[in-house]
């Protein structure tokens, strides 16, 4: 019914939004990320360009879900596909990972990050996997999207600095610290890439 919806910021919290569009104030479930893409602070009577929507009816009402992408929604809406995973399990996904990071997580098998969200367990994490990995290693470039993971670390500076700019891009990631010291002192750090030393350890950390 909605596509998307344009307007002023009325109302905001890290769970909802109100965007008063032409004297009508709607009601939009959105995730941590969508709310950090919000007007600074959050301001009464901001301008919000537009947060895309999904309507979802049920038996006890209607509830209008709000996205800052169109990325975003698509992410959402692929994990509505996946049996068991409903609107509440999937804006717990979003709120913790970004499309790319979730697409990442995904591809790479990465159960452990994808649990980390609010009311997902591991056997969830595992069926989303399962039934979303085929058709994300068909959408994704995965070298893009680990890139703009990496991209979003500080700049490294000197060669002796890669191995704390690769350990913070797996924290990124959602590693535990100790998880990536102990991966990273198996990879020449010196004279690999950064791009290089990420894929290297992602592999390792994956078997």
């Amino acid at each position: 019914m909605f596509y998307y919806i344009s307007g002023k910021l009325a109302y905001a919290t890290p769970t909802t939004a109100v965007i008063d569009a032409g004297g009508v104030g709607y009601k939009l479930t959105i995730s941590e990320n969508t709310y950090n893409s919000l007007p600074p602070r959050h301001t009464v009577d901001a301008p919000v360009a537009k947060l895309f929507t999904y309507m979802a009816v049920r038996e006890d009402g209607i509830e209008l879900f709000g996205f800052a992408s169109e990325t975003e929604l698509s992410s959402f809406k692929m994990l509505l596909s996946v049996s068991g995973v409903g609107p509440k399990a999937a804006i717990s996904i979003l709120s913790l990972l970004t499309p790319e990071k979730f697409a990442l997580a995904v591809c790479t098998e990465d159960r452990k990050t994808i649990s980390k969200a609010n009311g997902i367990g591991p056997k969830t994490a595992a069926r989303i996997i399962l039934e979303l990995k085929d058709k994300l290693l068909k959408e994704t470039d995965l070298n893009e999207v680990a890139n703009s993971s990496i991209e979003s670390v500080s700049p490294i500076k000197t060669n002796s600095g890669k191995l704390a700019e690769a350990q913070d891009a797996l924290l990124v990631l959602g590693y535990s610290r100790s998880e990536a010291l102990n991966v990273l002192k198996s990879i020449d750090t010196q004279t690999l890439e950064l791009e290089e030393i990420i894929k290297k350890a992602l592999k390792l950390l994956m078997k």
